[in-house]
């Protein structure tokens, strides 16, 4: 399979990327840090992850349909945690994850 197969599937994931870290950071300057030491962690743990996928698919892994299953249960875990906070880069953090663990459940 080309990459540019799977072009929407990259978009989506770097735009989880760009939002993830953008809601960690924002996290991190929020005044009761504890209790957002979850959607940090799980922050991270989606950015890593889409971003190793995106670059899989760049290089044509023979992995791609594992890669997005995990990659599409790890968007949802951080969309779940960032949706139970009220801070506007949390609720666009859970829609980007949510609309990357889609796109990943195309190919899985």
């Amino acid at each position: 399979m080309s990459h540019k197969q799977h072009q929407q599937l990259i978009d989506a994931l770097q735009n989880c990327i760009v939002t993830c870290n953008h809601c960690y950071d924002a996290c991190l300057k929020e005044e009761d840090i504890q209790m957002m030491a979850e959607c940090i962690r799980l922050d991270r743990e989606c950015a890593e992850i889409c971003s190793y996928f995106a670059q899989a698919l760049c290089r044509d892994t023979p992995f791609a349909t594992e890669l997005a299953s995990v990659c599409a249960n790890i968007c949802e875990a951080c969309g779940n945690e960032c949706k139970k906070h009220s801070h506007e880069h949390c609720q666009k953090c859970a829609d980007a994850c949510f609309q990357c663990a889609e796109a990943c459940k195309k190919i899985a």
